[in-house]
């Protein structure tokens, strides 16, 4: 099974605990290769999980791109909002489905929690710590 298929059948029983409660749509994934186009469509209205088809049917939102970019994001290895402003992927529709759908993607190596980062900067943090024992030592 591949790496994009994978990741289409892990979302139906973790996907809805990772969406915000009050989002609701379908948003057809279309992954183009020259002249070959496969679909995914996602469908997160239920209450409890995330269905996912290969129908190509219409859809809250579209997301356009290629099997080998999504195949990146779904490896983390690229940011989906990133390629969306490079313009290395199309969307169309609910603005609000691929903000949801991103958490779906897993975050790129060496990413971290910006709260925790600026925890460590503060003056109570991590950082006003190391140099209060450096300035007593």
């Amino acid at each position: 099974m591949s790496t994009i298929a994978e990741f289409f059948v892990g979302l139906g029983p973790r996907g809805r605990s990772l969406l915000p409660p009050r989002v609701h749509g379908t948003l057809r994934i279309d992954l183009v290769d020259q002249d070959c186009t496969s679909h995914w469509y996602v469908d997160m209205t239920a209450a409890d999980r995330v269905l996912v088809t290969r129908d190509s049917r219409p859809a809250d939102a579209v997301l356009t791109t290629t099997h080998r970019l999504f195949e990146r994001l779904v490896c983390g290895d690229q940011s989906a909002i990133a390629v969306l402003l490079r313009n290395e992927a199309t969307f169309a529709g609910d603005t609000r489905l691929i903000l949801a759908f991103r958490r779906f993607f897993p975050s790129p190596a060496g990413t971290r929690d910006p709260r925790e980062v600026a925890r460590q900067h503060a003056l109570h943090g991590q950082a006003w710590r190391e140099r209060l024992q450096t300035r007593i030592s």
